[in-house]
């Protein structure tokens, strides 16, 4: 029988369901996956990128604790995370510019010219 995602640590309910939205229901997919592939998956499905989710799949993977993460290492991880995070209508800067868009088209914010 599959191991849960929430057994990986760090993991919970609230990655169980983000990963079930992915297609990814155990913790063993997760583990052949690998953290770049499976955080991949989870943005295809319209998770909204965040760098702490991201290097928490990459601590629990290794075993490790979420704040575990730190200097050279964290910044190689966010390296990644931005490599990963590219092309995905759900980054940073589409959600901004979109939401930019909205709020000016609904008059809330003067109009962008």
């Amino acid at each position: 029988m599959p191991n849960p995602v929430s057994s990986i640590p760090n993991l919970g309910p609230a990655s169980e369901i983000a990963f079930a939205r992915a297609g990814i229901t155990s913790a063993e997919e997760i583990e052949e996956l690998g953290p770049d592939e499976a955080y991949r998956r989870l943005l295809a499905a319209g998770t909204r990128p965040h760098f702490i989710g991201y290097y928490v799949l990459v601590m629990g993977l290794q075993g490790r604790p979420w704040n575990d993460c730190k200097g050279e290492e964290k910044k190689a991880l966010r390296k990644r995370f931005d490599a990963l995070c590219k092309g995905f209508n759900g980054s940073e800067a589409k959600l901004r510019a979109d939401l930019d868009q909205t709020l000016s088209f609904l008059g809330v914010v003067p109009r962008a010219s």
